[in-house]
């Protein structure tokens, strides 16, 4: 259990951090092991529909924060959700493999929401 509303979200957030490095990385080995690109869009629509409930899923956790924090909180994670749902709403592989990451992003380095987990942690 959690001690702290930001603790609570910040462990929340990794564990769908996680999730989502799971997915990626189960992607990427069905399309450059298998050559499955119907796998890997499957794999990067999953990617996408777990961010487009992120703000709705978090929103009781948001809530514990008490004002201020729940609302700068709460709009980073309604952009994520509203990022991941164009992408779905469009249909672009691309945006939804793109999700969470900047145009200057390098392998290794933490992705926007790991970043976001690790700087909710840091309000505790």
């Amino acid at each position: 259990m959690s001690s702290s509303p930001t603790a609570a979200l910040a462990d929340y957030l990794d564990e769908k951090a996680r999730q989502v490095k799971a997915l990626e990385a189960e992607a990427e080995a069905v399309i450059h092991g298998e050559g499955d690109q119907a796998g890997y869009q499957g794999l990067m629509r999953r990617k996408a529909e777990l961010l487009q409930a992120l703000a709705a899923d978090a929103a009781p956790l948001v809530k514990a924060l008490g004002p201020g924090l729940a609302e700068a909180a709460g709009e980073r994670l309604a952009g994520f959700s509203l990022n991941a749902e164009n992408s779905l709403r469009i249909g672009s592989v691309f945006f939804m493999s793109a999700l969470l990451y900047p145009d200057e992003h390098k392998p290794g380095e933490p992705n926007n929401l790991e970043l976001f987990a690790a700087e909710v942690r840091s309000w505790g």
